[in-house]
């Protein structure tokens, strides 16, 4: 998966339909998410698609696995994903997900639909990591 850092780069550089293709072809880039793993606990609530976060890894190096049933959630839900994949779990617990993705400016390029279950899906990630940590 690449990093936040390297998808912001490639993101500034392209407008409107471009940056929607960007987040399709970063959905399509997530790790397989199990059929099995899909369920009514690993489901984001809130989101007007189907998002499913799911962590693995420890302590150490977390890694989550995420689906979406709609094209450019999932997009979304890579871009969130970035932010905090491999890394230790207390840092994901104390990181600012928000702010790492401010400069993505979601709310003013898409629909508030499709935004609208982002905290949820960072709280959820957050959530997960500061569980991890604690052991």
């Amino acid at each position: 998966m690449r990093s936040i850092d390297d998808i912001l780069e490639e993101y500034e550089f392209l407008e409107g339909d471009e940056r929607y293709r960007l987040l399709i072809e970063l959905g399509r880039e997530l790790d397989e998410m199990p059929q099995p793993l899909k369920t009514d606990a690993t489901l984001v609530r809130g989101c007007s698609a189907q998002v499913w976060v799911y962590p693995t890894g420890d302590a150490a190096q977390l890694h989550f696995l995420a689906d979406s049933n709609a094209a450019i959630t999932k997009g979304i839900v890579a871009l969130v994903i970035s932010a905090v994949q491999d890394r230790p779990a207390e840092e994901v617990a104390a990181m600012d997900v928000t702010g790492a993705l401010a400069p993505f400016d979601l709310r003013n390029q898409l629909s508030s639909n499709r935004t609208q279950g982002v905290p949820n899906m960072i709280a959820l990630v957050k959530e997960h990591a500061a569980r991890i940590a604690q052991g």
